[in-house]
């Protein structure tokens, strides 16, 4: 499934105002319901120098590319992954599937 890109920093902080959370071991998806499918991360210092965050947003958006199509409709979205020693796309895809497990069962 194609999704869009969350680039404006007037739709990230509505979404982090306004959005729901759900949560996983290794990650937090904030989201809200759409019009189209689209996707932000944001990745804080703690969780390494530029290289490992950006090896991390690399991870999450293959991760959420494969998994997106288990969502039952559209929804802005932003990710937002726990500081851990190790990150890997299993255990993104994993976790992301759980979240999207959470925001179907959610009414809203």
């Amino acid at each position: 499934m194609k999704y869009l890109r969350i680039k404006k920093s007037a739709d990230i902080n509505r979404l982090f105002r306004k959005g729901e959370r759900a949560y996983s071991p290794s990650l937090t998806v904030l989201y809200r319901p759409s019009a189209k499918l689209s996707m932000a991360v944001t990745v804080s210092k703690k969780n390494g120098k530029s290289v490992v965050r950006n090896r991390i947003k690399r991870l999450i958006r293959a991760a959420f590319s494969d998994t997106c199509d288990q969502l039952n409709r559209p929804y802005s979205i932003i990710i937002l992954p726990k500081a851990a020693d190790e990150y890997s796309y299993k255990t993104f895809k994993k976790s992301l599937a759980s979240c999207f497990k959470k925001m179907n069962s959610c009414k809203g």
